[in-house]
């Protein structure tokens, strides 16, 4: 199989830390039999995982706390703003997945446009993006498991609810739920996505037997007015406040045609999620085909159950009188069905089991393709010779995050999961723009559209977004993506595969002249 990308660009790009890894040599390394993963996964599979991690617990509670805070009845046109910027990123993301169906997502396509480095930081990015994530996600499953739980007389001690705080407070349930799930994951593919099957078809159950129950309960006077009229934001101070505001002064309204993007800017982060279906791609038995699918299939569908439960929420109940903690259960409530409340804390109970499953799934697919690439200890990238999984790092990371989420509630660090991803987004989208020109001749399942009008837009709506996100958000950040600067400096730039490839080319091009000579 040919590597080549011409001698000038090969050259060019060889050298240093900016040299890129060919799709064809990325694609020649995934058959090597020790770091081969098992192909069993189909376009309804993907689809599933797309819907799996985005559909959680925000469905239930953001859609009914933007519309009183910020856009009101309009908050439906909210979703489907995000929703766009979301299928910008989609866009780019199914192009690169088609045409380097590679386990690492951003990682992965970063290392075939933009180089060594640029890929290590990705990487690093969505390895700390996901694991925050994950255990973020543990943690609120586990409230409301304990809710349910005591709706049925059953009360855990406060040492291991997580609610007593301090260094003595021990979520047990958030804990186990993450071993549980890595111990499947580490079974196989297949058993991942049949249990996936399994909790998405009962979520998206719930989720339409509320929109269907609630639809009886709209009134068209809570819709008046849809667009409530502008009201200035008093915004946060210091570190705290959005850096646009820091830096240009900038503080979005609420409310009105402004108060739409400014709640857009929010509800988006409900979206987070559907790249992940990418990180997959090297166990789909047809990724050319079938990964765009996935992608676009999966945010289509999360979008149309945004705006249907946004849409009903807002007819049950006026947008001003909307509860900000549980909007959906507490509109039910309002209109006498507080059974339906029971109905959507146990929706949200398995809807998060779901997400956080395929998020541990995504950051184990990265972290396997960084090491088989020889950037973190290859110790790593070996899989099991009967599961077709990269059990060791799975194993890994499961117990990492299984304590982060039974020691720590984190909370205050969620924020680090929205801008990882947002960044993630504009990496691909530069890096759709430089493979078009660097290999223009490599076969692509799918084209994105309109390059590069449609990844440049991806990348502005993106740094938009990141704009929004408050200052001390970007700082922690920036220290995560220092460390990772140490790390790489210390560890990847000697230890890669690429990089020893290519010196041991050099020495046999130097060996063959002298001989010549």
């Amino acid at each position: 199989m040919s590597t080549q990308q011409g001698p000038g660009a090969r050259s060019r790009r060889d050298r240093g830390v900016f040299r890129t890894k060919s799709v064809e040599q990325s694609i020649e390394d995934t058959e090597e039999p020790e770091h081969a993963l098992k192909k069993s996964l189909s376009a309804l599979d993907l689809t599933v995982f797309g819907v799996g991690v985005v559909i959680g617990t925000g469905i239930f509670v953001l859609t009914g706390k933007i519309a009183k805070e910020q856009a009101g009845p309009a908050v439906a046109l909210s979703f489907v703003v995000s929703g766009v910027v979301c299928a910008l990123a989609a866009l780019c993301y199914a192009e690169f997945a088609s045409t380097v169906p590679v386990a690492g997502s951003a990682y992965t396509f970063s290392y075939a446009s933009l180089g060594e480095f640029p890929a290590w930081i990705i990487g690093w990015d969505l390895v700390l993006e996901l694991a925050l994530g994950c255990a973020v996600v543990a943690v609120g499953w586990s409230g409301y498991v304990r809710s349910l739980l005591d709706s049925a007389g059953w009360h855990l001690p406060a040492a291991l609810s997580g609610t007593q705080g301090g260094m003595f407070g021990f979520d047990l349930l958030a804990c186990i739920l993450v071993l549980v799930l890595t111990a499947i994951l580490v079974l196989g593919m297949k058993l991942s996505s049949r249990v996936t099957n399994v909790i998405v078809a009962i979520k998206v159950t719930v989720v339409l037997l509320v929109v269907i129950a609630g639809a009886f309960f709209i009134s068209g006077q809570n819709y008046r007015p849809f667009l409530p009229p502008t009201r200035p934001h008093v915004g946060e101070s210091g570190y705290a406040a959005p850096l646009s505001q820091l830096l240009f002064g900038f503080t979005p309204s609420h409310f009105g045609v402004m108060g739409i993007f400014a709640a857009a800017a929010v509800v988006f982060f409900a979206f987070i999620g559907f790249d992940i279906v990418a990180t997959a791609a090297e166990e789909t038995r047809h990724p050319q085909r079938d990964v765009p699918r996935g992608i676009l299939g999966s945010l289509a569908i999360c979008t149309f159950l945004y705006v249907a439960v946004s849409i009903v929420v807002t007819g049950m109940q006026k947008y001003t009188e909307l509860s900000t903690d549980a909007p959906l259960a507490d509109a039910f409530k309002s209109v006498g069905h507080p059974f339906y409340a029971g109905i959507i804390s146990f929706g949200a109970a398995v809807g998060l089991t779901s997400v956080c499953m395929i998020l541990l799934l995504g950051q184990s697919r990265v972290f396997f393709a960084m090491s088989r690439d020889g950037l973190l200890p290859q110790f790593f990238s070996r899989v099991h010779p009967t599961f077709g999984t990269p059990y060791r790092s799975t194993v890994l990371l499961g117990a990492v995050v299984a304590v982060v989420a039974g020691f720590t509630s984190i909370n205050e660090l969620a924020e680090l999961v929205n801008i990882g991803t947002l960044f993630a987004f504009v990496v691909v989208a530069l890096g759709v723009i430089l493979l078009r020109r660097s290999r223009p001749d490599l076969p692509r399942g799918f084209r994105t559209p309109l390059v590069p009008l449609v990844p440049v837009l991806s990348v502005l709506a993106s740094l938009w977004l990141m704009l929004n996100l408050p200052a001390e958000t970007w700082l922690r950040f920036a220290a995560w993506m220092v460390i990772g600067m140490v790390v790489y400096a210390m560890y990847g730039r000697t230890h890669s595969r690429l990089g020893r490839r290519i010196a041991a080319e050099g020495r046999a091009a130097a060996g063959g002249g002298a001989g010549r000579g």
